[in-house]
């Protein structure tokens, strides 16, 4: 029976097959030998991990959790959209405002990051708000097909929803969209560099230093960040990587920025390529030009929602604020649900304190 209820809709959630992905990827670049590839070389986990990594997992106990009720901020949705703001709903799921124009980045809705509903990690807070609840949204942006960025019950919904939404993806994920019978022409796939318009936006998939998969076979499916640009201001979506100098490229071709949103957390020391620790993000937003831009605000993302790691469940914040008090970096942490105006950011409130 548990098996039963473990397996429910597993193929489905899954995704596209390597035979509905390899007629998109195969034009790429990126793509050789029936893979992509990072620009630098990036391991998934370090000679080191080896048996130590099972050990840990089977008795980490309670580390990575709150240990209370994470607060959630009162759901704000004017009918206008700013000039520029952002709306934090957890991990990394983020919706932009910019010159009048809405991108939800990376939205996962669901209760668990995994193909499965009874196994896989489990949200540590609830939704912010619900999917009906948001207002229209003008793009929807993917980095990659991880399932705690890439969900399908999210994605059939938002659909289902905002019928005039479209789907930006890297080469490749647009298969699993495909699979999940999202239209044609619904979906956007960009290769590195290459971008669509949006209304008066500019959408540019840029890189990252990732991997991908939703089975036993990785790097299928292309990863990214993702650059927005308006008629006035520009943001940095990270998506998922670990540090690279080849952000530094992105910020002389992109930059700078008036808000990067950059992933703190699920860091490891085994697994250092392809997931950025809190001092490498606020690096990050210094190479993306917030050298220059001293009034660039960094907004941290992929942490408090999923344990996907062993470190404490509010060490993200608690190395990233000093970390970008030493370099001069304007930073908020919005409480889930949290609706910040770039322009006017908020004076940190450190909510995340008490749940350790």
């Amino acid at each position: 029976m548990w098996v039963a209820r473990a397996a429910q809709g597993l193929p489905t959630s899954l995704g596209a097959s390597v035979s509905d992905i390899r007629p998109y990827a195969a034009g790429s670049p990126r793509y050789r030998d029936g893979r992509f590839h990072n620009t630098d070389p990036a391991h998934v986990l370090g000679p080191e991990s080896g048996g130590g990594l099972f050990k840990e997992m089977l008795t980490r106990g309670s580390r990575g959790t709150p240990r209370a009720e994470v607060p959630l901020a009162p759901h704000i949705a004017p009918v206008d959209a700013a000039e520029l703001a952002a709306t934090w709903y957890g991990h990394s799921s983020v919706l932009v405002e910019i010159d009048g124009y809405r991108v939800l980045a990376d939205p996962v809705w669901s209760e668990r990051v995994s193909p499965s509903r009874t196994v896989g990690p489990a949200r540590m807070h609830p939704t912010p708000a619900a999917l009906a609840a948001l207002p229209r949204i003008d793009a929807v942006v993917i980095s990659h097909d991880h399932y705690d960025h890439l969900d399908r019950v999210t994605v059939e919904t938002l659909a289902a929803l905002q019928p005039h939404v479209r789907f930006l993806a890297p080469i490749g994920v647009g298969a699993h969209l495909r699979k999940w019978r999202i239209a044609e022409d619904r979906i956007v796939e960009l290769d590195w560099d290459q971008h669509t318009e949006v209304g008066a936006l500019t959408i540019t998939c840029t890189e990252a230093r990732h991997f991908s998969g939703r089975g036993l076979q990785r790097n299928l499916t292309l990863w990214s960040s993702w650059v927005i640009t308006g008629p006035t201001r520009n943001v940095f979506f990270g998506g998922d990587s670990g540090y690279t100098r080849r952000f530094a490229d992105l910020g002389e071709k992109y930059g700078p920025f008036d808000l990067t949103l950059l992933p703190v957390g699920a860091y490891d020391q085994r697994w250092p390529d392809v997931h950025m620790n809190p001092e490498e993000a606020v690096r990050t937003h210094l190479d993306l030009g917030g050298v220059e831009r001293r009034d660039s605000l960094l907004v941290p993302v992929h942490w408090g929602t999923f344990n996907l790691a062993f470190h404490a469940w509010s060490e993200p914040i608690a190395r990233l604020l000093p970390a970008a008090q030493h370099e001069d970096v304007t930073t908020a942490v919005p409480m889930p649900g949290q609706r910040i105006d770039v322009l006017r950011p908020p004076a940190l409130q450190p909510w995340w304190v008490p749940l350790g």
